[in-house]
């Protein structure tokens, strides 16, 4: 057992949300460019971005500054990577391909969340801390890898753009509508947060918590 340490419980949890936040994304960012490529697009090869080395798909702002200012200010723990750069009209099919490399992104988060629970249900209790007289084990950090990825394949399954969803909607009930969705730009940013602070994120959280408590059932 490794010797426990006493820290503070806020800051423990942010060094723990770092490194699985930045390999998340990196396995997320890495699906998309790798497909991409793989359907005949080398956008993001051409840009370093065909990496799983997470300080390729770091976003200034949405990597770095706003989850410090999260971790300061108290409230949920929040951020996005750089997106990586797609040309669908490289593909073969445009609209068949986009679709695909949209929904990859999402669908790796869902694998690094199984690879989380298999790594949580191998790995020994070794405790990592003490907050405050409680031990934190180790498999509280494989736990949060799970929760996490089950958190960013959902949301960015949200048929909202920028968010993935939006473009496999586009993808496969290609019509105005959707045409009109994609194209929202800003305001799609907009939708997005009003959507974050209406009582629809309480289901919308009820959700990921249903199937978070299935996949944690292996643990239990």
């Amino acid at each position: 057992m490794l010797e426990q340490i006493s820290i503070n419980p806020k800051l423990f949890y942010f060094l723990m949300f770092i490194p699985v936040f930045l390999v998340s994304i990196a396995f997320h960012e890495f699906a998309h460019a790798y497909f991409a490529y793989k359907l005949g697009d080398d956008t993001a090869k051409r840009v370093g971005r065909l990496t799983l080395n997470p300080f390729k798909h770091i976003d200034i702002i949405g990597t770095v500054l706003l989850p410090i200012a999260s971790f300061a200010s108290g409230i949920a723990l929040i951020g996005w990577a750089k997106p990586v750069p797609i040309n669908p009209d490289n593909f073969s099919n445009k609209r068949v391909g986009d679709g695909i490399v949209s929904f990859v992104g999402p669908f790796a988060n869902l694998v690094l969340a199984f690879i989380f629970l298999v790594i949580a249900m191998v790995s020994p209790e070794i405790s990592i801390a003490n907050l405050n007289g409680r031990e934190i084990f180790l498999s509280n950090l494989w736990r949060y890898g799970i929760y996490l990825n089950i958190f960013l394949f959902m949301f960015n399954l949200l048929p909202i753009p920028p968010l993935d969803g939006a473009y496999i909607l586009h993808s496969i009930f290609y019509s105005r509508l959707t045409e009109k969705i994609i194209s929202f730009g800003f305001a799609g940013s907009i939708i997005l947060i009003l959507f974050i602070y209406s009582p629809l994120w309480k289901y919308f959280n009820e959700l990921i918590y249903v199937v978070l408590r299935i996949f944690l059932a292996p643990l239990t």
